[in-house]
């Protein structure tokens, strides 16, 4: 998909414009050292509409990495959330992947990164599934990388644009040997997380995941932690050794565009039976029922759009 040859609407720097009205100038200065913050934001239909899952969690974390970075956001909390609906609206779509991104401009060169206007975006369009469809069910091939994440740090453990060239490279090694995704370790040697996923396994009915010195704080993550909570399902999050995947009964990755997908192998070897387990069945239907709002539990998750 070329997303450049969209029709529709983006809001820019407090406005709607048109879609192929959104261009930026090529010495903006995030283009040349990556510095921005962004987020990833999915909608889902509903009885009663198209509902933005979990935005303000989504919208406080973006917030969050632009302080780490020392940019300054020149919208409220409240303005960023309005324009999540805006482009819904405007754009008539009854689901979608939302990108927001602050960035800044191009009235200078150069890491002191002064005196430079920061903008922000808010995109929308329909992206159903970043994985097949069928992989929620048998699961994907994964690949641990010869690519170690970021040391732990305020910035490294933000949704620092610039911190996602690990991930793609890391990605791309994994998809050239025949793999579906790619898990990374820290710095130490222990599971960090996918190129672009927070990692689960399952030991003796017991969840487990990685603690935040290896990972993003990832809303679906949080998501699937309360979700066990609710199911009465024992987790833990610890420092995970490759072993502990490897002996593993389960294993899964969770995001907000991965949503819940099992993990059939690690390298070529199979974890647990080599398919998707029930605990994850279980946590990966009750995550679908709950983002396309068939449980009254858990309402202040949703955002309606009317």
């Amino acid at each position: 998909m070329d997303l450049s040859k969209i029709n529709g609407e983006i809001w820019f720097d407090g406005q709607m414009i048109d879609w192929q009205d959104a261009n930026t100038h090529l010495l903006t200065h995030t283009l040349h050292y990556g510095l921005g913050v962004f987020e990833g934001v999915r909608a889902y239909g509903t009885e009663e509409g198209p509902s933005i899952f979990r935005l303000h969690d989504h919208t406080k974390r973006l917030f969050k990495s632009a302080a780490t970075v020392n940019m300054h956001i020149p919208y409220s909390e409240d303005e960023i959330n309005n324009a999540h609906s805006e482009v819904i609206k405007a754009n008539n779509l009854k689901e979608a992947y939302i990108r927001p991104m602050c960035f800044y401009g191009s009235e200078g060169m150069g890491l002191r990164a002064d005196n430079l206007k920061v903008h922000t975006m808010v995109a929308a369009w329909e992206w159903p599934s970043y994985m097949e469809p069928e992989a929620r069910e048998r699961g994907i091939k994964v690949k641990l990388s010869s690519y170690k994440r970021q040391v732990r740090n305020p910035v490294a453990n933000s949704k620092v644009n610039g911190n996602y060239v690990h991930s793609i490279v890391a990605l791309n090694e994994a998809l050239d040997n025949g793999f579906d995704e790619a898990l990374m370790l820290d710095a130490e040697g222990y599971v960090a997380e996918g190129s672009g996923e927070n990692f689960f396994i399952v030991k003796e009915g017991t969840l487990y995941s990685p603690d935040l010195d290896s990972c993003l704080d990832g809303i679906t993550r949080r998501t699937i932690l309360d979700l066990a909570k609710e199911l009465k399902i024992p987790f833990e999050v610890k420092k995970l050794s490759v072993d502990d995947v490897l002996f593993a009964d389960e294993s899964f990755f969770s995001g907000t565009a991965a949503e819940v997908v099992p993990i059939n192998s690690l390298d070529g070897k199979k974890i647990g039976s080599g398919s998707r387990g029930p605990i994850t069945e279980k946590l990966q239907s009750t995550y679908f029922d709950q983002v396309r709002g068939k449980r009254d539990l858990n309402s202040s998750w949703h955002t309606y759009v009317s």
